[in-house]
C-alpha cells in the first residue's frame, strides 16, 4: 500500500482520503459476512484479506499524514487484549465465558468516560437494524419493555395504521421507521437475531427470484406479474428450506 502510494504509484490509490474509502469498507465487511453466511471458505479467506487491505489503507493513509501507522494500531489492540483478558495473562480467573464477559465490561468501563445517559454507549457506527435491537435491549435492562412479545405485536399493527393515515413523504417516512423498529423491538422479544433473519428473507428472494428466471419462457419483461407470482408459488413447493 505504502508502494501504490507513493509518487509513480498509481493514481487512483494515490487520490484516496478517508472519507473517500469509507464505502468500499462497508461493502468488504458485507462481503465477509456473506461468505460466513454461506460458510464458504474460499470466499472467507479471500474476503478477510479485502476487508484487512481496508485496515491498511487507512493506517498508511493516517502515517503520511504524521498521525500513526498499522503497527501503532496492531500494537494498541495487543495491549488492548492483554489488559482485558488478565485471567490469561494475570492472575484473576475466569471459570465460564459469562465471567470473561462481566470481568471485561468492568475492565472497559474503567478504560473509558462513564456515559452519562443509559444508551450513550450504543454505538451508532452500525447497521441501524442492530442498532435498535440494542437500545431496545439496554431499555429493557431497566424495566423499559413490554411483558411479552403479544403487546409488540399490536404495537405494529398500530404503526402500520399510522402509516396508511399518513399524508406527505415526510410523515410517511417517520411512520415507516416505527414500523421498522416496533418489528426489530419484536424480534427482541422473540429472540430473533433482527439482522440475521433480515439477511434470511434476503437469500429467500434471491433463491425464488431466480426459480422464476430460470423457468421463465420469456425475457422477463415481457412476462405478466400472474406468471411470475405462479413460478413464486412454484419455487416456495420446490424449495422448501428457503420457504
Amino acid at each position: 500500500m505504502a508502494c501504490l502510494r507513493a509518487p509513480g504509484g498509481c493514481p487512483w490509490d494515490r487520490e484516496q482520503t478517508l472519507d473517500s474509502i469509507r464505502p468500499y469498507t462497508l461493502e468488504e465487511t458485507y462481503e465477509v459476512f456473506d461468505a460466513i453466511d454461506r460458510r464458504d471458505m474460499t470466499d472467507l479467506r479471500e474476503e478477510l484479506g479485502d476487508y484487512l487491505l481496508q485496515a491498511v489503507f487507512y493506517a498508511q493513509i493516517a502515517n503520511e499524514a504524521g498521525h500513526f501507522s498499522i503497527a501503532d494500531s496492531l500494537a494498541a489492540i495487543n495491549e488492548k487484549l492483554v489488559r482485558r483478558h488478565p485471567h490469561v495473562f494475570g492472575d484473576a480467573t475466569a471459570h465460564t465465558a459469562e465471567d470473561v464477559k462481566l470481568r471485561w465490561d468492568e475492565i472497559k468501563k474503567r478504560e473509558k468516560p462513564t456515559p452519562t445517559g443509559l444508551l450513550d454507549n450504543v454505538s451508532r457506527a452500525q447497521p441501524a437494524l442492530a442498532e435498535a435491537q440494542q437500545l431496545t435491549h439496554k431499555a429493557a435492562k431497566v424495566g423499559f419493555d413490554w411483558p411479552d412479545a403479544a403487546p409488540v405485536l399490536v404495537k405494529l399493527r398500530e404503526e402500520i395504521a399510522e402509516l396508511e393515515a399518513a399524508d406527505n413523504p415526510e410523515e410517511r417516512a417517520g411512520e415507516l421507521g416505527d414500523i421498522l423498529f416496533a418489528a426489530v423491538n419484536l424480534a427482541r422479544k422473540l429472540d430473533i437475531d433482527a439482522e440475521q433473519a433480515l439477511r434470511q428473507s434476503n437469500r429467500k428472494f434471491r433463491s425464488r427470484f431466480g426459480y422464476i428466471e430460470r423457468n421463465l419462457a420469456k425475457p422477463l419483461a415481457e412476462a405478466t406479474l400472474e406468471e411470475m407470482d405462479h413460478l413464486w408459488n412454484e419455487a416456495k413447493k420446490t424449495s422448501p428450506s428457503v420457504s
